[in-house]
């Protein structure tokens, strides 16, 4: 394996960009070899990005996204709900192109096809929770290639949720919200607004059911 830089290096058939810059040093220094099983990984167009970590915090506000949806959308009438799980906009050779978000929700009438290993085409909703380095916004190209129809990123430094929503094949800023601001974005795939309210050890999401009123904050 030969280093091109801080942050690539060419593997046996394909290149790899390593942005988790923990795991780049260790390469870069020879320490503990390449391999870590747990690793989270994409592919971009043949080339393998190397994702920064999930922390505790990442994971808690995936896990809320997943119970809230879950709370009001019933598996058993095709609803789909997930965490990590592999969108490629491949039919064939799908792990040379596919990307994994930290929430995706398939609406009953969503067209993507269900592969067992990763789904072909896009969820109707995709949650990114923003890490540093982590190309999250670099995505909204591919999401709105596979049809997904609303992106939310959450920016935690500082903290915010931007919402975009598909317009003639392409993804647009819909809103953004900020702790506090008493503003509300409002999907337009489900009956749900979001907030985003100040607390502590962190701000934390609300989520509103606006036809039933009951409200969620995690």
């Amino acid at each position: 394996m030969r280093i091109l830089g801080k942050d690539m290096c060419w593997g046996k058939n394909m290149a790899v960009m390593v942005l988790n810059k923990e795991l780049a040093d260790e390469i870069l220094e020879g320490r503990n070899g390449f391999y870590r099983p747990s690793r989270r990984e994409e592919v971009w167009d043949g080339v393998t990005y190397i994702m920064p970590e999930v922390d505790n915090e990442h994971d808690d506000i995936g896990g809320f996204f997943r119970w809230v949806f879950r709370s009001v959308f019933d598996p058993e009438l095709g609803f789909r709900v997930h965490g990590s799980v592999n969108i490629s906009d491949r039919s064939a050779n799908w792990k040379k192109s596919y990307r994994v978000p930290d929430f995706s929700f398939f609406d009953v009438n969503c067209t993507a096809e269900d592969r067992k290993s990763h789904w072909f085409g896009g969820p109707d909703i995709v949650l990114e929770v923003v890490s540093p380095d982590d190309k999250s916004r670099d995505k909204l190209e591919f999401y709105a290639k596979v049809g997904s129809r609303e992106v939310m990123m959450l920016d935690r430094d500082p903290w915010q949720l931007e919402l975009y929503q598909l317009h003639r094949g392409e993804l647009k800023l819909a809103g953004k919200i900020k702790p506090g601001d008493g503003k509300r974005l409002a999907s337009s795939v489900v009956p749900f607004e979001y907030q985003l309210h100040r607390s502590r050890p962190r701000p934390k999401v609300k989520i509103v059911h606006t036809e039933s009123g009951q409200e969620w904050a995690g």
